[in-house]
This record gives C-alpha cells, structure tokens and sequence, in this order.
C-alpha cells in the first residue's frame, strides 16, 4: 500500500507578521536557486488566509524570504484583505506577490466577495489586497461576468414609504 507522506514546514520572514504553514504529499527544493516545490494536496495557511492547490512553487530571495508563489491546478483559495474583505474562490492558476500583497487569477477564475456578495467571473483577475481593488479580463471569446447582489425594488419601496412616515410623525411630534 503507498503510504503517504505530509511534510510541514513554517517560513517565518519580516514580510510576514503570521507564520506561513505549507503542508504537501511531496517537498522538492534548491536553496541555491530560491526555489521550493511542494505537490500533492498543497495547503497553504498563513493567518485565515489559505491557499489550496496541486502544486505550488515558492520563490525566495538570498535572505530566504518569499518573494513568489506560483500555485496550479485546481487553485482553492480564501483571501481577507487589510481592510477586512473576505475574498473566496477558484482558479486553475494563481500568483501570490508577497512585496506587493497582489494576488493575479488564471484560467476559469472564479471570485467572490463574501461581505459584500460580489461576483467576478473572468479568465484573468488582479486583486490588490492593499488598496482593495480589482481588476478583469475576459477570454478572447467570453466577457467578463459581474455579479451584483441588488436590493429587491418592493422592498427599497416599502423602506422609503416606512422612513417618510417615520419622518412625518416625527415632524408632529415636534410642532406639539
């Protein structure tokens, strides 16, 4: 029977405040070359954000602190950005910019923001943790997809109806 093997590792650097935990079936690496592979069941956790892939490639600098991750197939991923938005989806190809906190989608990209039920379907998206921003491209054949959760029109209705009397009553109560 082929046992399986988990290996574990934690990077500690000054770009990070967190701990980063990197958990796969198989670990390959050249210190010289800043390169380590991890394949197999990927799981990367750094704070609550976590990244889950096929494989997962991380690029180091001469201090070995991270400088890029670069994960494929099948992409799983939930992000929190620095002003607290929850960020969950897919993608067949991500690229993790740690310097810049910038995270690029590839390939069937599916991104969602939680808190705000905001939708981004696309072949390419940019999502700038830092300033909160993000960017889309469609694929040579198919727009990019914008989901919007929009409020019911009887409902925003029956709220400024409900307000206007709130507000009338209000306006007697003063002139009594």
């Amino acid at each position: 029977m082929r046992q399986r093997i988990f290996l574990t590792i934690f990077l500690t650097t000054t770009l990070f405040s967190q701990e980063l935990q990197v958990k796969a079936k198989m670990f390959n690496a050249d210190q010289k070359a800043g390169i380590s592979v991890f394949e197999g069941d990927v799981n990367i956790i750094r704070g609550s954000d976590e990244l889950n892939a096929s494989k997962v490639t991380i690029y180091t600098n001469s201090n070995q602190e991270p400088t890029k991750f670069v994960a494929e197939g099948n992409a799983l991923f939930n992000i929190k950005t620095l002003e607290g938005a929850t960020y969950k989806g897919k993608a067949q190809k991500v690229v993790y910019l740690p310097q810049e906190k910038e995270y690029h989608f590839f390939k069937e990209v599916h991104l969602r923001q939680v808190n705000e039920k905001k939708e981004i379907i696309g072949e390419e998206v940019v999502l700038k943790t830092v300033e909160g921003k993000a960017y889309a491209k469609g694929a040579e054949k198919e727009p990019v997809i914008m989901i919007f959760n929009m409020p019911d029109d009887k409902k925003s209705e029956k709220n400024k109806s409900e307000k206007n009397k709130s507000d009338d009553n209000k306006s007697v109560d003063k002139n009594d």
